[in-house]
């Protein structure tokens, strides 16, 4: 099993996107940089009602989100076989380096910071998408909510040990989100627009725990 896949690592991601998003709506202005459900919903609603502004404040982290995708894969295709550095550390670097310019951003430059937080929010997600095998999401949680319970209902079925190994994974994942989360709505009343910080140790760390990874 490669390291990206480990559960420690997984976590740790998880537990950095569940703050980011607490940072995003509490301290830029109420918007989910990593549930793009959320966004979808109110720029919509916004585009109908008329409030085009308030339609563009949810839109570009959007486009953001996209561009990470993007910009990721081309990454993996460009770095896969590097012998020198992985290519997901290479992501990492980038988010550390975005993530830390975001803290230095004043309330003026929300939709920018917002815009900065979904980019690298969505290079995580293309980086890294399995723990222990199976596929997950380290900074949202319907599509982990919706496996584990599938897995769980499985395992009550059919008694399957690797169903609940699987159900306990995502049920795992979904509460190292929430935690995440907590901490950051906590630190984002003392810290403000630099609890973002705190992301960078704990993808620093992952970055660390990646000098093993296997290619």
């Amino acid at each position: 099993m490669q390291t990206s896949e480990s559960f420690r690592l997984s976590a740790v991601l998880s537990f950095s996107g569940g703050l980011q998003d607490a940072y995003t709506y509490n301290v830029r202005g109420n918007v989910f940089a990593n549930a793009q459900t959320g966004n979808v919903v109110l720029m919509s609603q916004n585009f109908m009602m008329g409030n085009w502004s308030s339609g563009v404040h949810y839109m570009l982290p959007l486009l953001a989100f996209a561009a990470g995708v993007l910009m990721t894969e081309r990454i993996e295709f460009r770095w896969k076989n590097s012998r020198g550095i992985h290519w997901r550390q290479i992501v990492l670097l980038i988010e550390i380096a975005l993530l830390g310019m975001v803290g230095f951003l004043p309330a003026e430059l929300n939709v920018l910071a917002n815009m900065l937080v979904s980019f690298t929010c969505a290079m995580q997600v293309q980086a890294f998408r399995k723990v222990h095998g199976y596929g997950y999401a380290s900074t949202m949680c319907i599509g982990n909510l919706r496996s584990g319970t599938e897995s769980l209902s499985r395992y009550l079925r059919n008694r399957d040990r690797e169903s609940l190994r699987k159900a306990l994974h995502f049920f795992g994942i979904i509460l190292v989100f929430a935690l995440g989360a907590g901490a950051g709505g906590v630190l984002s009343q003392v810290f403000h627009t630099g609890t973002i910080w705190f992301s960078l140790l704990l993808l620093s760390a992952v970055t660390v725990l990646m000098r093993k990874e296997s290619r």
